[in-house]
Formats: structure tokens, sequence, C-alpha cells
């Protein structure tokens, strides 16, 4: 599924106190600099970037991000139509700067995806494109791919136009800005339909069967003394504009589909037997399951406030499993649709930082022209899910060891102490817990754990060296 939230990552100082970040990167083989002939290449095409000819600068387009994001992969633009909407997404051209076959293909297809860390950023693609000449900055034309979406009043697909333009953002927006905004119902401009589209774009997803489950992260932040972390729930806003994103990525699956070619975001249906289990478990956990409701909507309605809802939120993982790329070439298959989503769904939205959606995006402009995708696209294709697995993977690894390591960094020392915590998982007298400050999960052994209940634990162990932190419940 689309990611809203993308990190803004400030290039500390080497003194910075903290663990090492850079021994993970190392561990995990983590790209460094770009090599001179990328950076050659990405110097060359951000000298003199390839616009296309139909132009779009009138469109009031304005980007929404994290404050002070600079690879800015998407800008938008909504207003009615008739009694409909009128959704134009500007997806920055990544396909019109990188040539198959090139440097900047190679290097791209090596990493996969940019990788964010506390202390830095590990782009895709050079800076030079990715913040500068292929970014959608404000005040900046640039090429971009133009999706124009045009919904009924009950938000369901009328139209569908795709095409190269040259597009103008008028601002760059940040997601608090315009929570505060949509708070006080003073939003206006391209987003001022923002909430109640993407409020009526989610119910369709729940309406769909679609399972989102909007679980607060752990994150990694700065402090005068080093690092600490903290929990982060999404703001509304992010979900809503989230939701433009999913929209474009179910256009863009139809378009695959019909074509007979591509490469669709999958995920199976959630299993019976685990929607069973989480059914079971919901009156212990305090959750109101209706009967005939499907669990993404039991799950759109929790109070994450309430310990017993994460905790059932945390047994609702075990619904979304198998997320997978699955060419599309000729027939399909079975497998086309993504149980996050509630419908076919493609990657094509987010090219600066996800390799996976310049491909998906050069299918897209060619089905839309009805043409064939160029054959180097094409033949790409297979080879794709691959390469995202691998970057997936490594992208995971590096992102829990970075936590893994902050957390045995901000307790070590303090073996002995007793914290607060909230159980969120147990079986057979070990468990996850979470604790309120700092916000560290870690195992904990004890006996009676009790997912949803508060306990007291002690700190027996916080291994920096290994990354490790375990507890045990006091009792008594």
């Amino acid at each position: 599924m689309s990611s809203t939230w993308n990190p803004v990552v400030p290039r500390w100082p080497a003194a910075v106190p903290g663990p090492d970040f850079d021994a993970i990167r190392a561990e995990f083989e983590v790209p460094g600099e770009f090599p001179p002939g990328v950076l050659a290449e990405a110097g060359a095409v951000a000298a003199s970037p390839p616009l296309p000819d139909e132009d779009a600068t009138d469109l009031p387009l304005v980007t929404l991000d994290p404050p002070g994001s600079r690879d800015l992969d998407q800008a938008v633009h909504l207003e009615r139509d008739g009694e409909g909407y009128r959704v134009s997404y500007a997806i920055a051209d990544v396909g019109a700067v990188v040539v198959p076959g090139g440097a900047l293909d190679a290097e791209a297809c090596r990493r996969g995806q940019t990788l964010y860390a506390p202390d830095r950023r590990t782009p895709l693609h050079p800076e030079v494109l990715s913040e500068g000449a292929a970014s959608l900055l404000a005040g900046e034309v640039r090429a971009a791919a133009l999706w124009t979406i045009r919904l009924d009043a009950g938000g369901e697909v009328r139209a569908v136009d795709l095409r190269r333009a040259r597009v103008r953002s008028r601002a760059q927006l940040a997601y608090p800005d315009v929570q505060a905004q949509a708070d006080a119902g003073t939003l206006t401009g391209a987003l001022a339909l923002l909430p109640d589209l993407g409020r009526l774009l989610q119910e369709q997803a729940a309406a769909r069967g679609a399972i989102e489950l909007g679980s607060p992260e752990q994150e990694v932040v700065r402090t005068d003394g080093g690092w600490t972390l903290v929990t982060r729930a999404p703001l509304p806003v992010e979900g809503w504009n989230a939701q433009i994103s999913l929209l474009t990525g179910r256009v863009a699956a139809r378009l695959m589909l019909d074509g007979g070619v591509g490469l669709l975001r999958t995920l199976p249906q959630a299993r019976p037997e685990d929607v069973a289990r989480l059914r079971r478990l919901a009156p212990a956990l305090g959750v109101d399951w209706p009967a005939g409701a499907g669990a993404g909507s039991v799950l759109a309605v929790l109070d994450l406030t309430d310990p017993r809802h994460l905790a059932f939120l945390e047994e609702a993982t075990a619904l979304l499993r198998g997320a997978a790329y699955t060419p599309v070439d000729g027939d399909p298959g079975t497998e086309t649709g993504h149980a996050g989503v509630g419908a076919p769904y493609a990657h094509v939205t987010a090219p600066l930082r996800r390799l996976v959606d310049r491909f998906g995006t050069e299918v897209c402009l060619a089905l839309a022209a009805d043409r064939e995708p160029d054959p180097a696209v094409r033949a790409a294709l297979p080879g794709l899910p691959a390469l995202m697995a691998a970057s997936d993977r490594r992208t995971r690894a590096v992102e829990r060891a970075v936590v893994d390591a902050t957390e045995a960094w901000l307790l070590a020392g303090r073996e002995g102490e007793e914290f607060d915590a909230v159980v969120v998982d147990a079986d057979e007298g070990r468990g996850t817990v979470v604790l309120a400050d700092p916000a560290v999960r870690a195992r904990c052994a004890g006996a009676g754990l009790e997912p949803g209940s508060r306990v007291l634990v002690r700190l027996e162990e916080a291994d920096v060296d290994r990354r490790t932190v375990r507890f045990t419940a006091v009792t008594g």
C-alpha cells in the first residue's frame, strides 16, 4: 500500500551520541555514495531535464508531505465536477530522466527504494534529481505523469485520463498545517475538498472489505542528548491523502488488467481461520464486532488510546500476510487483488522513492495512449518482483535494527529499574510489552500475561552490541 509518511532526515554531525547507525548500514550492505558514472549521468540530465510538449502549468497543484520534505513525488488538485469530483494528480516523471539500461537505471535497480534512517537518507536516485530536477518543488516547471480521474458523487470512477505534461506546483504544504486548517474549517484551494473526498473514499474502502491497520509507529527522533523513541499515530489528513494515492493505484491496476500487461501489488485475502480467531478475541479485548461486519470496518473504529484495542490491533497484523508483486502478461491468473485495498492495486505514485513505480507509470502511459509499452520496460517487469522483495527485506531489517539499537542504547545501565507497560501479545509465559516512556517495545517473561492489560515490568537486560532488551513482569 501507499506510504503517506515520508520522513525528513536531517544530516546530523557524526559526534551526536547514540547507536552506531553506520554499523547497521554496513551490516545490511546498504549502498553508500553513488558511483561517479551515475552522478555524471544524473548531473547531465538535471542540467537540461526533458519537458513534454503539453502545458498544464495553469493547473493550481500543491504538494502535501511532512514538513521540510524535498523528494516530492506527487502534486494534487481537487475540484467539483458536477455533483462528483475531479482529481488531478501529477506524479514526478522519473521515466523521462532515467533511461532503461543506463547507469542511473542500473543503480536504481540495485537500491530498489529510498531507505530512511534517523541520521541519514539513502536515496534511490542522486539528490540532484530526487530533491532537484525531478522533484515537484513549488514554483518549478517539472515533467509529470498527469492523472485526471473523474468521480461521481459516490466516489465511483467515471473517467480516467493519463498523459505526460509540464506542471508547476503552487505551494509545498505540510501535514500538520493542513490538519490544523481542516480542524478549523479554513482549508481552501486545491485541498479544500480533501476531507470530504478522503472520508468518502475511506467509506468506499470499508464497503469493499479493505483492511487498513493504521498502527501507531515507533520513531527514532533527535534530542539534545542524542536520540529517543516516540510513538506516532498518523494524522487524519495523512489517511485522506493516502486515499488519493490508493485511488490512482486502483485505476492504474485496472489499466494494466484491461491491457494485459503491468505489475500489480497483491495481497491475498485473510485466511478464514485468522479472521475467526480475531473475532473470538474481540469480546475479551473490549472490541465490538457487529454481526455481518468485516474485519476492516471493525479495525477502522478502534480507540488507539485503549490498551486493549492496541492489543487487538497487534493480533490483526496476522490478517495481512503475503504481499507480493505480480506481473501481468496476458492472463494474470487468479491472484490480482490486494486485501488491504480491497481491489486490484498497483504502485505508481512514488517513483522518486520506489523503483517499481517508474515502470508501472511507463506501462500506464503507454496503455492510456493505446500503444504497447516500450520493449525495454516490458522486458524488465518479470525481474522486478525479486528486486523489490530483496529491497523490502533489507529495508525492514535496517528499520528493525535501528529501533532495536536505540531501545538498547536508551535503557543501557538501567537494569533493575521498573517501568509501566501494556501487554500487546502473550503466549505461554512470554509476551510483548510496550512501555509508555520511552516508547520501547520488547519481549517480557512472566506468568499470566494478558493482552491489553497494564503491568509493571523490570528491565533485566539491555545489550547494545546485540541490540536486545529483555523484561520480566513484576508480581506481588
